[in-house]
This record gives structure tokens, C-alpha cells and sequence, in this order.
């Protein structure tokens, strides 16, 4: 898959507004009221009725306005402006950005099969998808791609999303790379033809320590029911009596699939989540009993980025008392979405109904006050200091819910936690926020790859990443002097005590995600120094 490394660390999450989706397919045909025959230009118009006011005023405009204007750009300007007013996820799609839009929900697109970086200019790719098109075409990790179909790409400044789009195309046809690789001289030719690249929303699945599995879900696309299905029956052989599922950061995706995990949970004839609007009577959704997992102790992580399909899983787990949410307040986005496509290949989201967990919360947060403090919740959260102290979120009593066990949940702004965990203060380490926030680390671990790429690319398991690291003892040193070489050396105490050993959990992290074990690699290495992770195995201990 032709992707961003998404930089993510696990220990520093970003404070972003998240706008999510939960998308809802119908066909829906717009068509356009005309006006009839306009007088001149001294004339006054018939005054239209309400109801057509907006198409009769762009239909005075294409017959009255002083010089001729391009109405289908005009009403590309009008629709994001029109919908944004109604909610702050109703939203317009122009059918250039409609399948890219879609594209990580659908679990597929047509490609070459590799995950690459451009942080210094150059495509380079950290890692190439298993039986895709590029491992069979020979295509290595740290292969640096310098041109595409004979064309020059490399140290031109040319945007990563460009590249792209150089790199896709329909699946049978062929795109020719030349790429340079470490200890060859010249460029190595590669043609590769293209094919259909799965895209994952499970980021990883491994054994945090003995009995406890892991997973860790990015978004709810079409295939996120089976990547978990799958996941969780390899940990169930190697153990599993306990699952920590992480979705922190999953900003959403398709409700079906929600309830579908949701489901695999809990027993038959238990409420999951029930929508309603206006114009859509209440559908309450309801467990089968067949799951797979109702027997697997739960805990699920959630933070200011778990929004939608993450809050009526969470929301389910509490309120049927069936597990323990634990991390941070979610995002609050308790709204549903119809994606209407239009007949030029845009597409509307339209926001038909609201959900609610099955004691009736709707935890949509408020945003009668506009799109603009809409956006600004999350900076509040952390201007006002509910990330770091749960004394700091206040209820509003009315929204007061119970659960069957006696639990007392809230409603009206998102899913808040059995447990509270602060957002990590590494953040507040001035060294440690310069090496991670300038992409030092990264850039240092795309480098030792580089140095020692015959060697990780032999590695396939955990245990072979740890056997690996042992006899290099303590790893600081190295990239300490690597980031003084770019210009960021220590002061006095930021590489003391707990500093010191999160900088070398991150070092071992950021390297092990550039072999086959990919996030999994990266988690394995970094829950010891997560803190609600740590949290989470004190919990289920």
C-alpha cells in the first residue's frame, strides 16, 4: 500500500479536531427547479417560494448576473458552506476527492504493494507488502525509489501524495522503477505490475505478556470484522484469556461494522446501540449470541481521538458492564451519516440520525456555538487540563445514565472511562519533544535499518527481534550523537532516570516497525513505557 508513515507514537498523541464519518451508502438523483422566463434587465423578478429560494437565486444569477459565470464552480463553493452549516459533519465531497475519500473504508485499492517515507526527499521504502505485486517484482525494504516510468523523482521536491499517484493505476497495468539500494552501484530496474492492495484497519495483534492479547484497531472498514476474527483466533492460540483492545486514535468508519466486533462480545439478546431522526424511525441492534469472544475478559482503550464506530463499541462494553474502558474521554460524535452520491461522482454526508448506547446515552458533544468552537473542543480539553486530571472534566447531572450492574455513566460528550489515565508528559521533555517532533528518531531509525538491512529483513518474530537487540545493549548513545550531528544535544537531566529508558523503548520501536513485524514490532517494544497500557496489565493483574 503507497502510504504516509504516519509517524504515530504511541506515548504522544496529537491534540486534532477529528471530523468522522460513519458511512451509510444510497443513490439519490438531484435534479434543479427552474424559474421559467426572466424579464429584462430594468424588470423585477417574480419573488420565488421559500422552499426554492436557493435554486431560484442561482438560476437568477446564470440568466441576470452582469457577465456570464461558471455555475458548477459557483455551486462547488456553495454545498461546503451550506452543509457545514447544518452539523459539523454533514460534508460535500467533489468527485476528484470521492475516491481517495473512500478508499481507506473500502479495504482495497489498486497499487504496487509498498509502505514508503519522503522525509528527506527521496521515496524510501520501509516496508513491502507480503504476495503483493512489489515482493514479487523484487522490491526491498530500504530500496530508495529515484525514478517512475524513466522520469526523475527524487530530490525534486516532488509532494509524497504525487508520487502517489504516480504509483498507482489499474491493476494489470505496469509502472518501471529505478531504485538505488544499499551496496549496489547504479540504479536496479523493477517493473512491477500493478494489483489490488488490501488496506488494513488492524495495525497490530500480538502477546503483551502471558494470557493477555492485543490488538490494536486504526478505523471500521469493510474488513475490520475479519482482520479482528482472524486476529484474535492466532492470539487464541498462542493463549489468550485476556484481550486489551486499543482504540485510541480510531476516528470511525462503517457502523455495521461496529456492531458486528460489538457483537463478537457479548450475549444473545443484548443491546449494542439503537439509531433515530427524523425522517429514520428507531432500529435497535441487538447481539446474536454467536460471538467468539464472550468469554474473553475485555478491557478496551480509548482517548480524545476514539470517535464514532470507536464510541458504540465502547459505549456498548459499559453500559452491558461487560468490560472496562479505560484511558481518556473519546471524542464525542454520536451523529450518523447517509453518503448520497451525486450524478457528476460527488457524494454528500448527510446526517439522518443520532445513536445512542443501550442505556440511551447520545453522546454527541454540543455544537450549537458553531464549526469554529466545534473545532476547538480538544484545545480546550487540554487548555483546561482534563487530559492530565480527571478532577478537571465536569457532567452535566441531567445526563446522568445507570448501567444494570449500578454504574454511572454520562451522556451529552463523548464515552469517559472506568479508568482514567493522563495524557503521557513525555510530551513536556524539551530533548525528547525536539528528537520526536523534528522526525529525528524516525530519520535515525530509517538510517540503522539502512546500515543493517540484511539482518532485519531475516526477521519474522518477536522472539527474533528481541534476540537481536540484546547484545547491543544500550542504544541512546547512537542516537543521541545523531541528532547532535542535526543540530539537538541533551542539557542537563533530560536523558536522566525514566527519560532515558523511554528514549531507548522508542529507539527499539521506531527500528523493529521497519522489519516485517511491522506496528506490532513498533507496540511490542513500546507498551512497557505506555502508560495506559502499563495501566491496563496492572488492571487485568
Amino acid at each position: 500500500m503507497e502510504a504516509h508513515n504516519s509517524n504515530r507514537n504511541a506515548l504522544i498523541p496529537g491534540i486534532a479536531a477529528v471530523a468522522v464519518i460513519i458511512g451509510i451508502f444510497a443513490g439519490i438523483v438531484i435534479s434543479r427547479v427552474d424559474m421559467g422566463n426572466l424579464f429584462g434587465r430594468m424588470r423585477t423578478a417574480a419573488a420565488p417560494p421559500q422552499s426554492d429560494k436557493l435554486d431560484s437565486v442561482l438560476s437568477l444569477i446564470r440568466s441576470e448576473y452582469v457577465e456570464d459565470v461558471n455555475m458548477d464552480t459557483l455551486t462547488e463553493r456553495i454545498l461546503p458552506t451550506l452543509l457545514e452549516s447544518l452539523d459539523p459533519h454533514s460534508t460535500y465531497i467533489p468527485a476528484k476527492d470521492l475516491a481517495d475519500v473512500n478508499e481507506s473504508l473500502e479495504g482495497h485499492f489498486d497499487g504496487i504493494g509498498v509502505t514508503f517515507n519522503m522525509l528527506t526527499d527521496t521515496a524510501m521504502v520501509f516496508n513491502v507488502i507480503s504476495g503483493g505485486p512489489s515482493a514479487r517484482a523484487g522490491v526491498q525494504p530500504g530500496d530508495r525509489i529515484m525514478t517512475i516510468n524513466d522520469s526523475l523523482v527524487a530530490g525534486r521536491k516532488i509532494r509524497q501524495e504525487d508520487i502517489i499517484k504516480r504509483l498507482r493505476g489499474p491493476r494489470g497495468s505496469m509502472v518501471k522503477l529505478g531504485v538505488e539500494r544499499v551496496g549496489i552501484s547504479g540504479l536496479t530496474p523493477i517493473t512491477i505490475t500493478r494489483g489490488v492492495i488490501p488496506v488494513k484497519s488492524l495495525d497490530a495483534s500480538l502477546m503483551l505478556e502471558p494470557g493477555v492479547g492485543y490488538i490494536k484497531l486504526s478505523r471500521f472498514s469493510r474488513t475490520s470484522h475479519r482482520e479482528i476474527l482472524d486476529a484474535t483466533a492466532e492470539l487464541r492460540k498462542q493463549g489468550m484469556k485476556k484481550l486489551v483492545f486499543d482504540l485510541r486514535e480510531n476516528s470511525g468508519g462503517f457502523l455495521d461494522q461496529a456492531i458486528l466486533i460489538t457483537n463478537e462480545f457479548l450475549p444473545a439478546n443484548t443491546l449494542i446501540v439503537y439509531t433515530e431522526g427524523k425522517a429514520s424511525p428507531r432500529e435497535d441492534q441487538y447481539g446474536n449470541g454467536k460471538g467468539t469472544l464472550q468469554d474473553v475478559e475485555l478491557t478496551i482503550l480509548i482517548d480524545e481521538g476514539s470517535a464514532s464506530a470507536s464510541e458504540i463499541v465502547a459505549g456498548a462494553i459499559q453500559d452491558n458492564d461487560r468490560g472496562t474502558i479505560i484511558g481518556r474521554r473519546s471524542f464525542g460524535k454520536g451523529l450518523v451519516q447517509l453518503q448520497i452520491p451525486l450524478d457528476d461522482g460527488s457524494a454528500i454526508r448527510l446526517t439522518t440520525a443520532r445513536y445512542y448506547t443501550p442505556v440511551g446515552r447520545c453522546i454527541q458533544k454540543p455544537y450549537d456555538e458553531g464549526l469554529e468552537s466545534y473545532n476547538q473542543d480538544l484545545d480546550n480539553r487540554y487548555n483546561h487540563s482534563e487530559l492530565f486530571s480527571v478532577d478537571s472534566i465536569r457532567f452535566d447531572e441531567s445526563m446522568k445514565f445507570t448501567t444494570p450492574k449500578g454504574r454511572t455513566v454520562y451522556g451529552g460528550g463523548g464515552i469517559m472511562p472506568d479508568v482514567f489515565v493522563p495524557i503521557d508528559t513525555s510530551s513536556l521533555n524539551p530533548y525528547l519533544r525536539e528528537v520526536i517532533g523534528r522526525n529525528i528518531l524516525l530519520l535515525y531509525s530509517f538510517e540503522f535499518s539502512d546500515n543493517h538491512r540484511s539482518q532485519l529483513n531475516r526477521i519474522k518474530t518477536m522472539a527474533e527481534i528481541e534476540a537481536y537487540f540484546r547484545p547491543m545493549g544500550d542504544m541512546v548513545p547512537g542516537l543521541v550523537a545523531f541528532a547532535s550531528r542535526n543540530g539537538i544535544s541533551p542539557k542537563e537531566g533530560e536523558l536522566d532516570g525514566p527519560w532515558h529508558e523511554l528514549l531507548q523503548a522508542e529507539i527499539k520501536a521506531y527500528i523493529a516497525r521497519n522489519t516485517a513485524l511491522e506496528d506490532s514490532g513498533f507496540i511490542h517494544f513500546i507498551h512497557p513505557v505506555d502508560n495506559v497500557i502499563v495501566k491496563t496489565l496492572e488492571i487485568l493483574k
